[in-house]
């Protein structure tokens, strides 16, 4: 298979080890000694490694992340890019568009995953009221919201 890498840089280190590199590889979970091999490879990033484990060059990438100073030619043009980025409006609007799409979508699925868990906890609490045989199927109906109909669907469904 082609080789392929997924990589995260994190300013912060998610495993608490001090690495400024951790990387995976796919293994059967039930036998950890049988790799998959299928040239994956995912490699974490972390700018808060304190281990002398990387070359000067991804050290100084990695403090550059970090929010430091550029310390070589190849930070200070990654530099000079981003602020280059930073005032081409064609960029930033196009940025904040997508960003606002995203936060948009984000909005939006969080709306209905609170509806669907609105919905649920009502469902859960009708399927409780018919099992304790308390409440008549109108009372459920009168409490949850559920229409009679819904209530003898939960029933029908409960055999």
């Amino acid at each position: 298979m082609k080789q392929s890498f997924v990589i995260f840089v994190c300013t912060f280190d998610p495993f608490h080890i001090g690495r400024h590199v951790y990387t995976f590889e796919n293994r059967c979970v039930e036998d950890p000694n049988l790799p998959l091999n299928d040239g994956t490879q995912k490699i974490i990033l972390n700018t808060k490694g304190i281990f002398d484990d990387v070359r000067p060059e991804l050290k100084r990438l990695l403090n550059f992340i970090d929010g430091r100073q550029p310390e070589d030619s190849f930070t200070q043009d990654l530099s000079k890019a981003v602020e280059s980025a930073k005032r081409n409006e064609k960029w930033r609007h196009d940025y904040m568009t997508l960003q606002m799409a995203y936060d948009e979508k984000y909005r939006e699925g969080l709306e209905t995953g609170i509806q669907q868990g609105i919905e649920r906890g009502i469902t859960t609490s009708a399927r409780r009221m018919l099992s304790s045989g308390k409440y008549s199927d109108s009372e459920i109906s009168e409490i949850t919201g559920l229409s009679v109909e819904q209530i003898q669907a939960l029933k029908n469904s409960a055999k």
